[in-house]
């Protein structure tokens, strides 16, 4: 029966799985760090209470990446080369959607809207992040080599998805509601589609490494499509709702260090 936790085990007992998993998620925290931590360079004087959040965002994510090449390096595993059509990261900045990177290596302070677009992206990809890893606590938090690492960095996740609510919410009582949504919305349509493509390019290739069965791989990418549907249709409301979360200044604090 294919169920996500069947197939995670799949890749989990085979080396060179495990390999390109590991260093698909590594290669996205990492760049999420890069991108974090250039905005809390570069955030506007009125804003730079925001500063150390965002750079607390970013030192989160560069500990994920780290966390991912840990596993590897336990397994006796070096890192794979990522596929371009694999890099969720880069294929959303393509689209448009966040600060360009060419925007971030540069030395100008970002604007009110550069603000909101950090922050509304987040929030939309944050979304996806905390789901994902809690899919993966829910059915590997207990396992002896993940578990840690997946509690550890799902926590994260849901803490960056409450700092993203939070102020955005502050935002929108200073006015900028309208800006607010049309750029979740404008993020949220974007992010389903590249996660679609990626989910079918993750697919072929585990589907090429595990040797699986024309039909298994077919039924896979029609399940991948059909979310996509359901997404496109209504699931997209999910990332652009705002509401104030239960835990208030989640990113006020140091990083939590994995050992």
């Amino acid at each position: 029966m294919l169920s996500a936790r069947s197939l995670f085990q799949e890749i989990l007992d085979n080396d060179e799985a495990y390999r390109l998993f590991c260093s698909i998620a590594a290669g996205g925290e990492s760049q999420g760090g890069w991108e974090n931590g250039r905005i809390a360079a570069l955030i506007p004087e009125d804003r730079r209470d925001l500063a150390p959040k965002a750079a607390r965002h970013g030192a989160d994510e560069d500990k994920h990446g780290r966390i991912f090449r840990a596993l590897l390096h336990r397994r006796g595993l070096d890192a794979a080369t990522v596929p371009a059509a694999t890099d969720y990261t880069m294929l959303l900045e393509r689209r448009g959607i966040g600060l360009a990177h060419d925007r971030l290596r540069g030395t100008v302070p970002l604007t009110e809207e550069d603000v909101v677009t950090y922050l509304a992206h987040s929030r939309v990809t944050e979304q996806r992040a905390s789901e994902q890893m809690q899919l993966l606590r829910k059915h590997f938090g207990d396992h002896p080599e993940l578990g840690r690492a997946v509690r550890m960095i799902s926590q994260d996740e849901d803490n960056h998805l409450a700092y993203c609510h939070e102020e955005l919410l502050r935002l929108a009582r200073e006015g900028h509601g309208r800006t607010i949504q049309r750029i979740l919305r404008d993020c949220a349509f974007a992010e389903i589609a590249v996660y679609r493509d990626v989910s079918l390019a993750v697919v072929d290739h585990m589907g090429r490494i595990l040797g699986w069965p024309a039909p298994k791989a077919a039924l896979l990418a029609v399940g991948i499509r059909l979310l996509y549907g359901y997404e496109r249709l209504v699931g997209w409301r999910r990332m652009v709702s705002l509401r104030m979360p239960e835990r208030r200044d989640a990113l006020g604090g140091p990083v939590t260090e994995y050992a």
